[in-house]
């Protein structure tokens, strides 16, 4: 049997898997992957669905995973599509719809090459495919889940290859072989509340709060390093809460976010922060509090066979040389890096999240050939 790519995400954009629903995205992957000779099972928690799936031995020492996810976020206000966000259109060459870049076209073009691949060259290996219904939602029941089931049971991938969009302009320009860690930290700072007037009554939280922020925004973290970009840190919320012009609040409130390299750890930034805090009470007579919550840490799978092999495909493919780079966001590439080596290759991702969200037929063709070239390369 021969899997059209595009006409399976068309598919599956015509689930509505608004994070945490399933919308039949996975039913439909289960189904196909049966019929190809694929042992499958659903492995639910928390209210999300996920799927996992196996063809060849359990066990086998040669195994190569994909991992990916059919959940989307919200549309907005349909009104401002021009398209049924659900409606998989085919229009200019493109695919339209929500998920078709992020990423039901990457789904389905690791499937669609899986099942081809086994049902044409079977290989002496195992084929392992972990797709998740959580990864645009807080992640904590999805790819986590999967790997979780699959220890318990025994199940493991040699290598993963993540098929979430990877390229910022053009087909094959950029692997990722890392991620940035991302840590988001709530910093409450308390004052003692009084009359404006007499400023020194009272124990002012805003200067004290705005000296803080000055100085955790003004200093580098660091300059970068060999695969990773200076670490950012962005303060996205400041709040007081008060309507009062002649009044000095109790309390002041900010957060950030950090997007850290591997010079840092979650835990070493927030030693640091709450550091800055027992400084800031010191100076200023407040008593500060710092909440953190840390996405994900950084990581790296250093450049190697791995990389090689889908670079070495991507070339073939599209006669680019991919770059190797760890920039953006988290993927659930961060837990799979507990498991096995993993890298990132898919599709441009410049609509991804946005209203009248596309993905050009070309690519999802290009991206299945891709795909299969490194199923291919890797069980010769």
């Amino acid at each position: 049997m021969t899997v059209d790519p595009v006409e399976l995400t068309r598919e599956l954009v015509r689930c509505p898997s608004v994070t945490p629903e399933e919308g039949g995205a996975l039913e439909l992957l289960e189904t196909q992957l049966r019929q190809a000779g694929f042992r499958s099972w659903r492995v639910d928690r928390g209210g999300v669905s996920n799927l996992f799936a196996r063809w060849g031995d359990k066990g086998h020492a040669k195994s190569f995973g994909f991992n990916g996810h059919t959940d989307v976020v919200p549309v907005g206000d349909p009104q401002d599509w021009s398209v049924d966000p659900f409606g998989a259109e085919i229009r200019d060459g493109q695919i339209w719809g929500r998920g078709t870049t992020d990423m039901k076209s990457g789904v389905a073009a690791f499937v669609a090459a899986a099942i081809d691949f086994v049902t044409e060259t079977p290989p002496d290996g195992a084929l392992l495919l972990a797709i998740t219904g959580d990864e645009e939602g807080d992640a904590l029941d999805g790819t986590t889940a999967l790997l979780d089931w699959m220890e318990a049971e025994g199940e493991r991938m040699t290598v993963c290859l993540v098929g979430e969009p990877t390229c910022p302009e053009r087909m094959g320009e950029m692997i990722k072989i890392g991620r940035r860690g991302s840590l988001n930290a709530k910093i409450r700072v308390q004052g003692v509340q009084g009359h404006s007037a007499y400023p020194h009554r009272a124990v002012n939280p805003c200067h004290a709060l705005a000296r803080l922020l000055d100085r955790l925004a003004s200093e580098p973290l660091d300059d970068g390093t060999d695969h990773f970009d200076a670490s950012t840190l962005a303060v996205v919320t400041m709040d007081v809460g008060n309507p009062a012009t002649n009044v000095i609040p109790a309390q002041a409130r900010a957060t950030l976010n950090i997007r850290f390299n591997d010079l840092h750890s979650g835990a070493s930034l927030t030693e640091n922060l709450e550091t800055a805090c027992r400084e800031l009470d010191e100076a200023f007579g407040t008593r500060s509090t710092v909440e953190v919550k840390v996405s994900g840490e950084s990581f790296l799978t250093p450049p190697g066979a791995l990389s090689d092999l889908v670079s070495d495909a991507v070339e073939a493919e599209t006669g680019v040389r991919p770059e190797l780079s760890t920039s953006g966001g988290t993927s659930d590439a961060r837990f799979v890096k507990d498991h096995c080596p993993v890298v990132e290759f898919g599709l441009v991702g410049q609509t991804m999240h946005q209203v009248d969200e596309r993905v050009s037929v070309a690519q999802v063709e290009q991206l299945k050939a891709i795909y299969t070239r490194i199923l291919s390369r890797y069980f010769a």
